[in-house]
């Protein structure tokens, strides 16, 4: 048994909801050949109990513009999660001036950057690998994920599982600390005017 309590990762329903409403859209628009990301940064406050995340944010992906990140993709990911993330439509990375711009608007609200969240389709229905179809995809981190987490060192990162089955789209989402282990998710419950 741990030492330390893990904080609980506390979740604004609008938050989800309206990650799901960026995410959706992509994830109708997946083909084989196209494994488009959804992403965006989590804003909020955080205690020694609780992560509250309370709004989200998008930017830009720059996977393909920015000189960082095409080199970390070359040098870094490439060689090391395999020759599937050759592909430029397979991750993300947020643009320098988004996360700025990001970073501001937190200061300006009295908010932190907490993390990220972003979709796992469940790309084994969709592709048309072999070898991808063996490894479906889950709210659970991939490899790279947990590089990605370990790297960025934010405290929560959230993975929103998206999978269709018989026409009908569900979703799970999990919360993740920098190392990859799994942190406690809750949702607040919203309040109804009486």
């Amino acid at each position: 048994m741990p030492s330390h309590h893990t904080p609980a990762v506390v979740v604004c329903p609008r938050v989800v909801e309206r990650f799901l409403d960026i995410a959706l859209p992509v994830y109708e628009t997946l083909t084989p050949d196209h494994p488009l990301p959804c992403f965006a940064v989590l804003l909020g406050d955080y205690t020694t109990t609780a992560i509250h995340v309370r709004e989200l944010e998008v930017g830009a992906n720059a996977r393909t513009t920015d000189r960082a990140a095409i080199e970390e993709f070359e040098t870094t990911i490439v060689p090391r999660f395999g020759s599937a993330y050759e592909n430029t439509d397979r991750g993300y990375w947020l643009d320098p001036a988004d996360l700025l711009r990001i970073g501001k608007e937190a200061d300006r609200t009295g908010m932190d950057i907490l993390g990220s969240i972003h979709m796992h389709p469940d790309w084994h229905r969709i592709t048309n690998k072999e070898a991808e179809k063996a490894c479906p995809l889950s709210s659970r981190p991939t490899p790279m994920d947990e590089h990605v987490f370990a790297a960025a060192g934010w405290p929560v990162n959230i993975i929103c599982y998206l999978e269709q089955v018989n026409g009908l789209t569900s979703y799970n989402v999990e919360a993740w600390d920098p190392s990859g282990n799994l942190l406690p998710l809750r949702t607040t419950v919203r309040m109804v005017a009486a």
